[in-house]
């Protein structure tokens, strides 16, 4: 998730497009970097880390008069953080200019053959590739519309792109494929954007682009066009009522809300280029030069050690590998712990630089383990310290409490678990192609169902707001979502909660039941269904109040009964998920605490 902003009009054109970047720095804060048109030139200025950066390299330059301009602030996907990899990219020629938001899945190809045209690559970013393939069908297409047409219709993947050409000094030309792009209309001025608030100072007038669209904008017109055919589109601008602070929520009230709404596209994002085109594998370049492991010992702190213990049941059932999950902060003070030959260590983390999950990677490599990692920020400690690392693509995450974190976490154990089970042969390619449709299935599911979810969390909120105490129950996969699901209900409402083994419930913590102690039960209709069923029987019996998180058709006598859509197990868990997560979301909401920085919590825990 990278910000992107473009504008042309009668305003110096460069300190419009900071001030927009500096707006959306919540997208991306790796680099940045700007481009304009001036004395028939293309000037690019770039610079590695936070947007200051780039602010002090500008204030050097002398006075810019340009009026078109655009910019990039980046969250890194392809390349590490450094000004090589930063936008915008200049073309070999110099004649255009690219930033773009998204990944461009068969770039390699693409890089390869224009290789073996001449051009050469100073960064290691699918960006670079794609402003030189514009360059490239320039020279055989009328003319650069046509040129940028066909070159995206080659680049598969997602991308919101903003493009200048040396030879059009007044004129943007944007493009958007699954990542988003809004056109702001002025007066004597237009601005593309990946984002609302770039531009809201200056209009409230929009017009969304959809998918497969290119426009085409002028100080006094824009043109929108189909990528297929070229023909020409009609679109209804809208006025935004937002305030700045709504913007950058696409008008959701918390960045936590907008980033459990965000899920579908995390796992779209994460699926992107890792899945082969016979649709029964996936390519997972990152682990190809690596041995299956013999035994995976899966190390984590928080939300994201929930996530190892939810991976375990894929890893062990799909791929055929045995693992052991251990919290990072009780294993790295294990006195002698002993790894035998062709193990291998795996540490999950959000940042890249908790502070736990780091020791216990040096602990493992220390003694002679392989270590993988699982984390979203390119550059981190984790990225650069592991063997090999897996980026799970979720782009920033403002909110304190983890959330769409966790689902791309999940996503990436389970293209692991099935990379692994085609190479041991634990799985049919009929069973691979069956698991990997129903993750393409999940972004439209859950883009359908979340806004009845969240309907459905705000009327349990506010019938069990008032409690003091929780449990949350589930077997098998589930139980790891119980123990996800009571840690967002302390974190965000300080409501004390439990996350339990729903069978463990009789060996104790069933004395703690009473009338005024709720039970949340995840019984999902799987082969465990008739034991948690037994389990909420067993709380009613002491009239213990039971939410009970099921699917369609399932028989259940609970107070509440909370029907999400039905998958097969344990892929069931992305439905599960955002609903835990909305539930206390909204219970917290509702009790009025601070969701987006609950009190005594950091982002990323980087202190012992």
């Amino acid at each position: 998730m990278c910000g992107i902003i473009g504008y042309v009009g009668h305003r110096p054109a460069v300190p419009v497009v900071v001030e927009g970047l500096e707006r959306l720095e919540y997208r991306g804060y790796d680099s940045a970097g700007v481009a304009w048109l001036l004395a028939g030139r293309l000037h690019v200025l770039r610079a590695k880390g936070k947007l200051a950066a780039l602010k002090e390299k500008l204030a050097d330059s002398p006075a810019i008069t340009a009026t078109c301009a655009m910019g990039h602030t980046r969250w890194a996907t392809h390349g590490v953080p450094a000004e090589r990899n930063a936008h915008p990219h200049l073309s070999n020629d110099g004649s255009l200019a690219l930033v773009h938001n998204g990944i461009i899945e068969n770039y390699q190809e693409l890089k390869a053959g224009l290789a073996a045209r001449g051009y050469e690559f100073h960064s290691e970013t699918d960006t670079e590739v794609l402003v030189n393939l514009i360059a490239e069908r320039r020279k055989t297409e009328p003319d650069l519309l046509h040129a940028f047409a066909a070159a995206l219709r080659e680049a598969h993947g997602a991308y919101a792109v903003c493009l200048l050409d040396v030879a059009e000094p007044d004129t943007l030309y944007a493009a958007r494929m699954a990542a988003p792009l809004i056109v702001g209309l002025g007066t004597g001025e237009n601005f593309v954007a990946s984002d609302i608030p770039a531009f809201l100072p200056y209009t409230r007038r929009v017009v969304f682009l959809e998918d497969g669209e290119i426009v085409r904008a002028t100080a006094s017109a824009h043109e929108i066009f189909r990528l297929t055919d070229l023909s020409p589109q009609e679109r209804e601008a809208q006025t935004i009522q937002w305030d700045m602070q709504a913007a950058q929520k696409d008008g959701f009230r918390h960045f936590m809300l907008k980033e459990i709404f965000e899920q579908p596209r995390v796992i779209t994002d994460g699926l992107a280029g890792r899945v082969a085109h016979s649709g029964d594998g996936v390519v997972l370049p990152e682990l190809a030069h690596l041995p299956v492991p013999k035994r995976l010992h899966v190390v984590a702190c928080g939300t994201s050690y929930h996530a190892g213990l939810w991976g375990r049941h894929l890893l062990e059932a799909w791929a055929g590998i045995p693992v052991q999950v251990e919290i990072a902060s009780e294993f790295r003070y294990r006195e002698n712990p002993r790894f035998g030959e062709g193990e291998m260590g795996l540490v999950i983390s959000q940042s890249g630089e908790t502070a736990d999950t780091l020791a216990a990677l040096r602990l493992m490599k220390e003694r002679g383990l392989p270590v993988l990692g699982l984390c979203n920020v390119v550059g981190s400690s984790i990225a650069r310290e592991a063997e090999a690392v897996l980026f799970t693509q979720a782009g920033p995450e403002i909110s304190v409490a983890s959330t769409k974190a966790m689902c791309s976490q999940m996503l990436s154990l389970a293209l692991m678990a099935l990379h692994w089970s085609e190479r041991t042969g634990t799985l049919s390619p009929a069973a691979r192609r069956e698991r990997i449709g129903i993750l393409q299935s999940l972004p439209a599911l859950l883009d359908d169902n979340l806004p009845q979810m969240h309907k459905t969390a705000r009327e349990l909120a506010l019938k069990y707001a008032q409690a003091a105490n929780f449990f949350y129950l589930g077997r098998g996969h589930c139980y790891p979502l119980a123990l996800e699901g009571a840690l967002k209900l302390k974190e965000l409402s300080y409501i004390h909660a439990e996350g339990y083994a729903a069978g463990e419930m009789k060996h104790g913590p069933i004395a703690l039941i009473d009338p005024a102690f709720p039970t949340f039960a995840i019984a999902l209709d799987d082969a465990l269904f008739p034991k948690v069923k037994s389990n909420i029987e067993e709380v009613q019996a002491r009239q213990g109040k039971v939410i009970a998180l099921t699917n369609p058709g399932t028989e259940l006598a609970a107070d509440d009964v909370w029907r999400v859509p039905p998958l097969p197990a344990p892929l069931s868990a992305f439905a599960v998920l955002p609903a835990l997560q909305l539930f206390s979301y909204e219970v917290a909401d509702y009790l009025g605490k601070d969701v987006d920085q609950p009190r005594n919590l950091a982002k990323s825990v980087t202190v012992e």
